[in-house]
């Protein structure tokens, strides 16, 4: 094992003991990186120097025996999306191909404060816009199970980057699920925490609960040391929660996830939330899996809450999302921005005062099923994603078994339900599909329950490692050392 294949928490630790230097865990990275991104295309900017100065910085503190961050030490990928003071952040735009800011994003200075390396920028479509990771800027990201496959998105880059050992831990971000969905096709976890836990301070929409920032890690301890860096009541997001300047959440409520009986949990479970266009094949895999540990729960019951009206409110809620971002851009220049981006402002214009207020009120409707689902039961398990990997030359599943999807998202319905109705919810890597490709369960908490999601993830996660059937798999490094260059393949730069 090279020390670039550690995880974060064990990597902190062995640095601390000063058993592991800052800079000898960064080369082993960029190794890595130079060894395996040509064939997958993850990490699309880098700042090599720079992160080898922090690192002989990080190894100062620790002879010195200063006190050291949660993550001192720690190579960090950046989601593209993300502002990094001095960095190209291009947002998988070519309007911004060669943009650079001069201030932090508040969770980049987050994870700076708390000791974090930041070795360079993940790719994402463009804008996160779809759950396929290409743009014109940087071109298409691949599988590293299957590099012409799709790694997902919007967080492909930071999938791709964890499951091959570039970095311990990576930035995300979710709408539709851009954490979970990348998460579930690469073979590692990706959190989507309550709105306002990770406070944004780029939230276009202030109340609306559809976007949130999160942590992503090749395991749920890994995932739970960078929540606690980037957790917090900061009041930059309206959605963050503070009580007369009294901080509700802190750091040390995330740092390790809490033990828990799985023995005492009342579980449901669901292969499509009751509505979500879930593939024949998923869903025979989502039954193969559960089977295998469902015993292990104190109620174990095939159910979901009424999802009646989903789609239609998270279509609706999403474009103005979309048209308070990215409104202008398609106006002015059109011929700049991509497929997925026009087609979401196209749609938004298309609606009317009552198509936005109708979606609100059916939201809050939704909200309130789902509290009256979650009194029953503590957490609700569904595959992450309705389909097993695809091509990436495909921009979306126009079908899935024969049957066309409503919407270039409408395969994302799994991760969207619990956005929609502001609910947790994490991608669990539990072993391989019938193809060979990972699968992610999805686990999605009550209201609030971010803790107990991360406990119930991290004990599942502790008890499904011993079977081969279940475990984490993990990408032949090796083998895509030598596989050809992805952007050497027709279509690789653009959107097809």
């Amino acid at each position: 094992m090279q020390p670039c294949d550690l995880g974060a928490v064990t990597a902190r630790r062995l640095m601390g003991a000063k058993k592991l230097s800052a800079s000898e865990l960064l080369e082993s990275c960029i190794a890595r990186i130079e060894a395996v991104d040509p064939a997958v295309n993850a990490m699309v900017t880098r700042d090599y120097e720079g992160a080898r100065t922090a690192a002989k910085k990080a190894d100062s503190a620790v002879i010195r025996g200063d006190a050291l961050g949660a993550l001192h030490g720690l190579p960090i990928g950046i989601k593209d999306l993300e502002d990094v003071a001095g960095m190209r952040t291009t947002y998988g735009s070519t309007l911004f191909a060669h943009h650079v800011p001069d201030k932090d994003q508040l969770i980049v200075a987050s994870v700076r404060a708390a000791g974090a390396i930041i070795l360079g920028k993940t790719n994402t479509p463009e804008w996160g816009a779809g759950a396929n990771t290409r743009n014109g800027v940087y071109g298409a990201t691949g599988n590293p199970f299957k590099p012409s496959y799709s790694a997902a998105g919007s967080s492909g880059g930071s999938g791709v980057a964890l499951a091959t050992g570039m970095v311990p831990i990576a930035t995300g971000s979710d709408t539709g699920g851009s954490l979970r969905n990348p998460a579930a096709y690469n073979g590692i976890v990706g959190f989507r925490p309550s709105p306002g836990l990770v406070p944004s301070d780029k939230r276009g929409l202030g109340w609306s609960n559809l976007p949130v920032l999160g942590p992503m890690a090749r395991t749920v301890p890994d995932l739970c040391l960078l929540l606690s860096a980037i957790a917090s009541d900061n009041g930059v997001d309206p959605l963050a929660t503070t009580v007369a300047g009294k901080h509700v959440r802190t750091a040390a409520d995330f740092a390790v996830p809490a033990a828990v009986d799985l023995a005492g949990l009342r579980v449901a479970l669901s292969p499509d939330f009751g509505f979500a266009p879930t593939e024949k094949h998923i869903r025979a895999v989502f039954a193969e899996k559960t089977a295998l540990f469902r015993d292990l729960f104190a109620v174990a019951d095939d159910a979901t809450p009424d999802c009646a009206g989903m789609d239609e409110t998270f279509e609706v809620l999403r474009a103005m999302n979309f048209l308070a971002s990215h409104h202008d851009r398609v106006r002015d220049t059109p011929d700049q921005v991509g497929p997925n981006v026009r087609a979401n402002v196209a749609e938004g214009l298309g609606y009317g005062p009552m198509d936005m207020v109708s979606a609100m009120k059916q939201q809050t409707v939704l909200y309130h099923r789902f509290q009256a689902f979650f009194e029953r039961y503590d957490v609700m398990l569904t595959p992450a994603v309705t389909l097993s990997p695809r091509p990436w030359a495909e921009l979306y599943p126009a079908e899935i078994d024969g049957t066309p999807t409503r919407t270039y998202f409408h395969w994302l319905a799994l991760a969207y339900a619990p956005t929609t109705v502001g609910h947790p919810a994490l991608s669990l890597p539990v072993g391989l599909d019938h193809n060979g490709m990972p699968f992610g369960l999805q686990i999605v908490g009550r209201r609030g329950g971010d803790a107990q999601v991360l406990a119930v993830a991290a004990a599942l996660e502790a008890v499904l490692a011993a079977d081969p059937r279940t475990a984490r798999p993990v990408p032949d490094v090796d083998w895509l050392a030598r596989a050809p260059k992805i952007s050497e393949t027709p279509g690789f730069l653009g959107f097809g």
